[in-house]
């Protein structure tokens, strides 16, 4: 909880290998004392997915509290922009070079605004009362484009042969840009973090029923219970966060 904010807010995470991984490359951060969330899914098929990811997590796990959004939206760049350099130097060093990549979607809080920020695939929903599940980011992906150009429709985006390509990592280039998302909170908000493992298998009517249930808690833990009765091939990992307002301190 922050003093500063007229917001308070709660959350909780679950991540899971799945059903048929053997090795669990998302990571997550549920960082409620500085105001931060973070999904990261290492890239799937690629060397040491889950260093990247964790790399990630671990650099912003140390992250400090800032006077100014401006300064914390900053700070989260400037570390994930590092992670990036790290990761990339890392993979073209020696005489067989490898990529090392990591999905990033980070979720930051100040006063009565948030802000999300990523890179890749990974995902933020919004649930707000009296309308449908949102979703915040736009997904750094080839299907994505091509939803985009007009080649190919949402639905058939899930079965296409380059549904799992992205177009945007970190470490999977020298340089990466993160995008990010102003959002004014409202009372009752809630929002996901997740990699792609959950919506691989689950509809967005689906997502929205089960985020919407009980506590954070008990909808992070119905989201990941429900992909576990299904296919889940992938690693799955969710953050779910809830702002309810205050009168501050």
């Amino acid at each position: 909880m922050s003093g500063y904010s007229s917001f308070r807010w709660t959350s909780s995470s679950r991540s899971d290998v799945g059903n048929e991984r053997q090795v669990n490359e998302d990571a997550c951060l549920d960082l409620p004392s500085r105001g931060l969330w973070v999904v990261a899914d290492g890239m799937g098929g690629h060397a040491a997915g889950d260093v990247a990811s964790q790399m990630l997590v671990g650099k912003l796990s140390s992250i400090d509290s800032h006077d100014k959004l401006s300064e914390f939206v900053d700070d989260v760049e400037d570390r994930v922009l590092e992670v990036n350099r790290r990761l990339h130097d890392m993979s073209i060093e020696g005489d067989d070079p490898k990529v090392m990549g990591s999905t990033i979607a980070a979720l930051l809080t100040f006063d009565t605004h948030v802000v999300s920020m990523w890179v890749g695939d990974s995902r933020i929903y919004r649930l707000r009362e009296g309308e449908l599940l949102k979703q915040v980011t736009t997904d750094h992906s080839e299907v994505e484009e091509m939803i985009s150009q007009g080649t190919l429709d949402a639905a058939s985006a899930l079965d296409h042969p380059a549904a799992n390509v992205v177009t945007r990592a970190v470490g999977g280039l020298e340089h990466v840009y993160v995008d990010l998302e102003l959002d004014e909170l409202e009372d009752k908000d809630r929002y996901l973090i997740c990699s792609d493992g959950l919506f691989k298998d689950l509809s967005e009517e689906e997502i929205e029923e089960l985020l919407g249930e009980g506590s954070c808690v008990d909808a992070s833990n119905a989201l990941i219970d429900v992909v576990l009765e299904r296919e889940c091939a992938d690693n799955v990992t969710v953050v779910v966060v809830e702002f309810n307002e205050s009168a501050g301190e």
